[in-house]
Formats: structure tokens, sequence, C-alpha cells
């Protein structure tokens, strides 16, 4: 790990005073930000001999992208059955039966990661399977995760029984509690999926742990009616009957939630991953954003897995969400680029629990960064840089992505991951996905 100094840029702190440095610096130590500020302050800090001096030449720094809610191994199925209706239950969960394995598993984290880390992304939550073997890939790419193993109430690809996910979950908070990066949850995949008794039980190792919990919640139409027919409840009223919603409860969605609902939430601090991209395609809604944010609920974005969303990355979500939420609203004036990078950065620390660690660039902060170039065709003029990120950028824009003051990517370059290697391994496993998928296809189409 080297000194690093970077400078001759367009700052965006994101700092609780949004502090932007139109020619600016950010000097790191390790894996720290030792300073920040206007290009003239750095002749008051010596001639940093020991740093790798880097001229930004005009780009653009920010902190790292936080996705708060992934299921990155789901890589290996991306594009499959794009438009099938009621697609969970018809197609996905048996597709996952007959296919994932541990190899698989990891064979799609890998691909994700390196499409994250293109994508300016620097920490993932991810829900899966074979968790275990997610966080080893995780730790070695360099990358920041927050990562849990799914907990349902059916055999899954890596529980042969049911709820088979709550030992595996104990064991894993265990091993990775304490690593510098990879950080242990609890996922219970939706109400649907679990029973009461085992919400609860989830609640309490993450509570004993003291560690994120996340779930699917108020998502689906059949959620909705289920809550309705046998608790007389909406998915919010129900969770927050059993006891399980407090500050450590990340929930992923939040469309279908009324008023009373928004107010359930913020009185429990519960923290809300917000899905446009994949909501959108979905046909499910558009979730309540602004009326969560008045409450002073911390939204956050996510992507949801790349067989829902399709990209992982946050570049993606970032017009997406100005987009939709004002055309929802009819109201132009709501999200501006700044409150949307936010939602990006600092909103996606908050939900995670880390934003005294990342989230906005801040002295003594974690390193966590990534940078936009802008010679590209699509990124002139920029007159406002948060406005050119939002509206203007796409991931192929992100110049290096920064962890801890690691440069993990570079001009386009992965440093710590084989992407060609990553591809091959992909590739590879898409004849027998295909020849799994095109079964599906003909069940499916028999049945309708």
């Amino acid at each position: 790990m080297s000194n690093l100094l970077f400078y001759n840029a367009a700052i965006l702190t994101i700092d609780p005073e949004y502090r932007t440095y139109e020619n600016g610096f950010i000097c790191i130590q390790g894996d720290r930000i030792e300073a920040i500020g206007p290009s003239q302050a750095m002749t008051d800090l010596g001639d940093f001999a020991a740093y790798r001096k880097i001229d930004c030449g005009g780009k653009i720094i920010m902190p790292g992208m936080i996705n708060t809610h992934c299921h990155m191994s789901m890589m290996v199925f991306r594009s499959l059955a794009d438009d099938v209706p009621d697609r969970l239950r018809r197609y996905l969960f048996p597709l996952e039966a007959r296919a994932m394995n541990r190899e698989l598993a990891v064979t799609g984290a890998r691909y994700a990661m390196a499409e994250l880390l293109l994508g300016g992304v620097t920490t993932v939550y991810d829900a899966y399977y074979f968790e275990d073997d997610i966080a080893e890939a995780v730790a070695a790419s360099g990358m920041r995760g927050v990562l849990s193993e799914t907990v349902m109430n059916t055999p899954t690809p890596s529980a042969a029984q049911p709820y088979g996910g709550i030992p595996y979950t104990r064991n894993f908070v265990k091993k990775w509690q304490g690593h510098p990066r990879v950080m242990p949850a609890v996922n219970c995949h939706a109400l649907y999926t679990n029973d009461t008794e085992h919400l609860r039980e989830c609640h309490r190792i993450a509570a004993d742990h003291d560690v994120t919990m996340c779930m699917h919640v108020a998502e689906m139409d059949f959620e909705q009616q289920k809550c309705r027919d046998e608790f007389g409840l909406t998915p919010v009223g129900y969770l927050h009957q059993i006891g399980i919603l407090d500050e450590r409860f990340l929930a992923a969605h939040a469309i279908n939630v009324d008023d009373q609902d928004i107010d359930i939430l913020a009185d429990c601090g519960v923290n809300v991953s917000y899905n446009a991209g994949s909501n959108a395609k979905s046909a499910k809604g558009v979730a309540p954003v602004a009326k969560m944010m008045a409450k002073g609920i911390p939204v956050s974005l996510g992507t949801d897995g790349p067989m829902s969303g399709n990209t992982i990355d946050i570049v993606t979500q970032l017009s997406l969400v100005g987009k939709i939420q004002k055309l929802f609203q009819n109201d132009r004036s709501l999200f501006p680029p700044r409150e949307i990078l936010r939602m990006a950065t600092i909103n996606g620390a908050k939900a995670l629990r880390m934003d005294h660690l990342v989230g906005s660039l801040e002295r003594g902060k974690r390193a966590d960064m990534v940078i936009f170039e802008t010679d590209s065709v699509n990124m002139s003029p920029i007159y406002d840089p948060s406005a050119a990120i939002v509206y203007s950028a796409n991931p192929s824009n992100v110049w290096a992505t920064i962890v801890d003051g690691e440069i993990l990517m570079e001009n386009r370059k992965l440093l710590t991951l084989n992407f060609e290697s990553a591809k091959q391994d992909l590739l590879r496993s898409c004849q027998k996905i295909e020849a799994i998928a095109k079964t599906l296809d003909r069940e499916i189409a028999t049945h309708n």
C-alpha cells in the first residue's frame, strides 16, 4: 500500500456541507484520507516526496459508490427470461435448484465484482448462497463487501434442509466478523419464504453480533395479499408487530408501503435500499422515496441481481432515480443531482452502518473513492460536476476505483482481478445453464 496524491481534479466530497473543489487535491496515507482541499493549499503540506503523484487533468473525484442490494452470483443467469411473468416462482427458483452450485456461485460473483469495480462501486451488499466462498473472493479482490447467506423455508443450493441458512449464517458471522473489508450480515429472503419463528431467530443473530439484517420487503403483490389474509397487516406492519424492525434492519425495495408503513420505518430507524432499475423492469411499481426521505429515512441505491436489473453498477441507476421519481411525482424539482449522489454514497454507508468509515471524502475516513474521466464525448461541457455524473456519465467513464487507499482499477484496467479469466469461466458455464433454461422454457410454454 503506497501513499497517493491526486491533484488538479474536481472533487465532490459529499460531506455534510457538500463541499466541492473545482480544482482540488486529495492526499492518502495508507488506507486513510490525510488531507483534502483546494489545490493551492497543497504547498502548505510539504513536497510529497514519498507519494505517488497523479495529475488528474480535470477528472472528477467522488466517494466510491455503494450498492446496497445485489445478488452477485446470479450474473451467470443474466439475460434469461427477462419477460416471464411471476419469474421468481415460475423460473428463478427452479433454475437455481437445477443449476446453482458452489463453483457457479463463485464464477458469477467474480465476474460481478469485475463489473462493480469497473463501474466505480467500492462496497456491495450481497445476499445469495455459498457466501463463505464469495467472501473469500471479495477479500481477494480488495473491494468492500457486506455479505449474507440467504435463509429460506426450503432447501437451497447451499443448504440441504429448510432453514439450513441459519446455522450457516451463525458460522459465517463468527468467521468473518472483524475482517477489515468483509463484513458479515444476516439475510432472510422474504416474509413469504420465512415464518415468524425463524425471522425472530435471524433477528436475534443480528442483534447478538450487532450486524445488519436485510430482507426483501413490500416488493411483491402476492406478499401483500399473504399478509392481509394471514395477519390483517401490511408486510411492514407484520414485521413491526413481530419485533424485528430496528436500526440494523435494511429493507430492500419497499415499493408497496403506505403512509403508516413509512412512519413505522422511520420510527424504528430502518434503512431502505431503492432499486429503481429492477423495479421498473419488472413493473412492480415505484417506491415512494420522496415521502420516505421527508420522514428522515436514509434511502440508498441498489441494483438487485443481474438477472433482475441486468446491470449492477450504480452509475446506471443515477439517472433512473431522478427520471422515474420526477415522473412519478410529476415534479421536475425533486431529486436534484446532489441528493441522488448522496443516495449513492453516504446514504449507502448509513444503510450498511459504516458511514463513520466511508461514504464521503473527509480527513480521517477510509480512502474509498472513484475517479471519472472527462474527455469522452458525453462528458463535455461540464458546468455542474454532480449533474454531469448523474445525467451524462456512464460506467465506461469511470477511470479509477480505489478502496482503502489501494487502486483496484486504473485507466479501465483491473489490477486485482483477472478479467479475461473471470470472463472465460463465466462463458464456460453458459452451455449447461442454457440447456436447463431451454427445458424450463418448454415447461412454462406447456403450462401457459
